[in-house]
């Protein structure tokens, strides 16, 4: 990312190990529409981006050539981390940058290869991220629950939450 903030890192760290993020669009009557998708990143890269394939022939495609604003969220329950990034999708038509994400995963859904014509490299520029990461253990959070509830007040620091704002 842009800005190596202790933050900005800790995000990736959250959403790297999460196989598939959920996308979310609009749809064209305005309704949210969400679709599960495999981030191709290893990283990301310096314009904050995430990385995606995807039919061309699918309404998913023609919905983010109208209106790209998105959410894409990751959940990890077992680590009690959770992601939310709002952002703006654009599609890359780079046949080295494909070449470069593609992976066994995307070979699966799509056999004619990162060149077939049919597929599509989305692009996610991250504008603002919020994040909630869990270090507790299980006991640790159901002890602060539990005297949260005898004494009326909210549990105190059940983890980070964080907010960021990308350029």
């Amino acid at each position: 990312m842009p800005d190596n903030t202790p933050a900005h890192e800790t995000l990736w760290k959250l959403i790297k190990d999460i196989r598939f993020g959920m996308l979310t669009h609009r749809t064209a009557n305005g309704m949210l529409h969400a679709h599960p998708l495999t981030t191709q990143n290893r990283s990301i890269d310096e314009q904050a981006e995430l990385y995606f394939f995807i039919p061309k022939s699918g309404e998913l495609y023609e919905r983010l050539l109208t209106d790209g604003e998105v959410n894409v969220s990751y959940a990890d329950p077992g680590e009690d981390s959770y992601v939310s990034l709002s952002g703006q999708a654009r599609f890359v038509d780079d046949i080295v940058q494909k070449e470069r994400l593609w992976s066994p995963a995307a070979q699966a859904w799509f056999p004619g290869g990162h060149t077939d014509p049919e597929v599509a490299l989305l692009a996610v520029r991250i504008r603002h991220a919020e994040y909630w990461d869990v270090d507790d253990s299980k006991m640790v959070q159901l002890f602060k629950m539990a005297k949260a509830a005898v004494t009326g007040e909210p549990p105190r620091q059940l983890g980070e939450h964080r907010e960021l704002t990308l350029p």
